[in-house]
C-alpha cells in the first residue's frame, strides 16, 4: 500500500462537452417518450496501423482495434427511464470494442454496455442505490468516443475497467461534493471468477461549474483460473476536468496499481503499474479544433500487458495529434495520426520483425442521437 499515495494531478477539458460523470454514457439529444429516453450511437472507422499486423488485429488495444478496413467500433442503443424514486438504464452494444473487451463475458452478457435499476434512498437528499453493470469512473476517458477531445483512446482507459458489476451507493456532501461507494464482482467482469467481492469509492469535488476533481480507488482479490498467482490488488487514480467556452482545453490522466502474488512455492511478490497522460486542443471555430496527447504506461511486470515480442515486461510512449469536425450538433468527422515509441522492441513491423515503434492513421465518423 506503500506505493498507492495518489501523487498524480490531472488536468481536464472538453472542447465541446466533456463527460461530467465517466461512469456514465451521454447522450447530446434524445428521444423522450413521457419518461423514458431513448439514444443511440454509431461509431464507425478505418485504421491503418503501418505495422501492418497479419492478423489485422492491432496490438494493445481495445478500442478501434482492427487495421486496414471499414468497421464499427461501437455501436448502440440506449433506453433510459427515471422518475423521483426509481430509475434505469438499459445500452446493448455490439462492435470491434465488444468483440476485444467483452471476449471472456458469457452467451448475451457480452452485449452489454451497462444495464442497471436503481432507487432513491431519500426524499430530500440525491442518495441511490444502483445495481447492475455500471459504467466504470476510473480515469477520465470511456468507450464512448463523442465525449473526448480526441477519438482514441489513451492507454490509461485501455488497462482499467470500462464496466462494473455490481452496487452503488451515491450520496451528496454538501453542494459541491459527492461520494460513492462500490461493491463489486471484481475488475471488469460481469460473472465473478473468485468468491471474494471488490470494492471501490469515488470522491467528485466540483469547486465551479467549470470544474470537476474526481479520486478513485479499488482493492479486490484477483486470483483466477486464469491468474492463479495474483492476490490482492490496488488501484487509485485521481483526475481534474476543466470545462471552459474559452479556446483552449486540456486533460490529463495519472495512475498507480499494485498487484500482490503468490507462486505455488507461497513466494510473494507485488507488481507495480502506473501511466501519465495529457492532451491539449485549441477550438478554430465552433466546429473545428485540432487536439494532441502526450502519454507514458509502465507495466514491466506484465499485470496487465504481455508483449507481442520477445521482451519481459511492457512500457510505451505515444503522441498523437487529431482533426476533429463537428457536424451540427450530432455528429464528429475525425481524422488522427499517433506514434508509440519505447526503448524496447514492444512491436513487430510488416516485415515480423520486432521494432522499438508503432504508428497509426485513423479516421471516423460518429454520428448519436
Amino acid at each position: 500500500m506503500k506505493y498507492l499515495v495518489p501523487v498524480f494531478l490531472m488536468i481536464n477539458g472538453h472542447l465541446f462537452s466533456q463527460v461530467a460523470n465517466t461512469g456514465m454514457t451521454a447522450n447530446y439529444d434524445s428521444l423522450e417518450v413521457g419518461k423514458i429516453k431513448i439514444g443511440g450511437l454509431v461509431d464507425a472507422y478505418y485504421g491503418f496501423d503501418f505495422n501492418q499486423p497479419e492478423t489485422s488485429d492491432r496490438p494493445y488495444c481495445v478500442s478501434s482495434s482492427r487495421h486496414n478496413e471499414i468497421n464499427i467500433n461501437l455501436a448502440y442503443v440506449e433506453l433510459q427511464y427515471i422518475n423521483k424514486r426509481v430509475r434505469g438504464r438499459l445500452v446493448p452494444g455490439f462492435g470491434t470494442y465488444v468483440n476485444a473487451n467483452y471476449a471472456n463475458e458469457k452467451g448475451s452478457l457480452k452485449n452489454l454496455i451497462e444495464a442497471n435499476v436503481g432507487v432513491r434512498l431519500s426524499k430530500k437528499r440525491d442518495m441511490w442505490l444502483d445495481a447492475g453493470i455500471l459504467g466504470s469512473p476510473f480515469t477520465n476517458e470511456t468507450a464512448i468516443s463523442k465525449d473526448h477531445l480526441m477519438y482514441t483512446r489513451s492507454f490509461a482507459p485501455e488497462y482499467v475497467p470500462y464496466y462494473l458489476t455490481g452496487v452503488k451507493v451515491s450520496a451528496p456532501i454538501g453542494n459541491k461534493i459527492k461520494v460513492y461507494g462500490y461493491i463489486l464482482n471484481g475488475w471488469q467482469v460481469i460473472s465473478d471468477v473468485n468468491n471474494p467481492l471488490s470494492v471501490g469509492t469515488q470522491i467528485e469535488y466540483r469547486p465551479s461549474k467549470t470544474v470537476l476533481i474526481n479520486w478513485d480507488t479499488y482493492v479486490g482479490d484477483e486470483s483466477s483460473k486464469l491468474t492463479p498467482d495474483n492476490r490482492t490488488r490496488y488501484f487509485t487514480d485521481v483526475y481534474l476536468i476543466y470545462n471552459s467556452t474559452k479556446k483552449f482545453s486540456m486533460t490529463s490522466c495519472a495512475y498507480i496499481g499494485a498487484q500482490d502474488k503468490k507462486d505455488s512455492l507461497g513466494i510473494k511478490s507485488q507488481a507495480i503499474w502506473w501511466q501519465a497522460n495529457v492532451i491539449a486542443a485549441y477550438q478554430f471555430t465552433k466546429a473545428i479544433s485540432l487536439a494532441g496527447r502526450v502519454e507514458y504506461y509502465n507495466d514491466l511486470k506484465s499485470v496487465h500487458v504481455i508483449p507481442i515480442t520477445s521482451v519481459k515486461g511492457f512500457d510505451t510512449y505515444s503522441a498523437g495529434l487529431c482533426f476533429n469536425l463537428k457536424v451540427g450538433d450530432n455528429a464528429f468527422f475525425r481524422l488522427e495520426g499517433k506514434y508509440f515509441y519505447s526503448d524496447r522492441k514492444m512491436f513487430i513491423d510488416q516485415n515480423n520483425q520486432e521494432t522499438n515503434w508503432s504508428s497509426l492513421l485513423i479516421t471516423n465518423l460518429t454520428v448519436w442521437f
